[in-house]
């Protein structure tokens, strides 16, 4: 999976740098702007950023403002705290997930197309679903590899 998401991130930066690139040349350079080009990458662009954070939390590599870090002088507060976290975590992404439910169901009833090159928004939209369905799944992995870490140094 590891290997997996690194080629998809890269193929996905690059496209997207390229897309970039192509813009810059074509608006910039030559004056003659590409029509449609802004509408095509916003899917590449979508996905790069979702799948970067379910990378994110997959690698546990979240940035967080861990204030109360500083006060809990040992470990076992550490992953007490760390538990804590992730249950707060879970629950609010839980939450979004339904909303993200609620949206893909829409976004599939209506099937929405964009406005120049008509290609259907339900591949952008369904981003934020599997993007939340997959962060939750880490955040759960995370979870249970804190409470057994809690579980063993009790029992140490």
């Amino acid at each position: 999976m590891d290997r997996f998401s690194k080629y998809i991130l890269t193929t996905l930066i690059c496209v997207v740098a390229l897309g970039q690139f192509i813009q810059v040349i074509t608006r910039y350079v030559l004056q003659v702007p590409v029509m449609g080009l802004e509408e095509t990458m916003l899917y590449p662009t979508l996905w790069l950023y979702i799948l970067g954070s379910v990378n994110a939390s997959r690698e546990n590599t979240h940035i967080r403002a861990n204030v109360l870090e500083i006060f809990i002088k040992t470990e076992r507060g550490h992953v007490r705290l760390a538990i804590i976290g992730e249950i707060i975590s879970l629950v609010v992404g839980l939450w979004l997930l339904s909303w993200a439910w609620n949206y893909t169901e829409y976004a599939w009833r209506t099937w929405r197309e964009s406005p120049t090159l008509y290609i259907p928004t339900f591949y952008s939209d369904v981003a934020l679903l599997i993007g939340l369905g997959l962060m939750m799944l880490y955040t759960a992995w995370h979870l249970i590899a804190h409470v057994r870490s809690l579980a063993k140094g009790a029992s140490a």
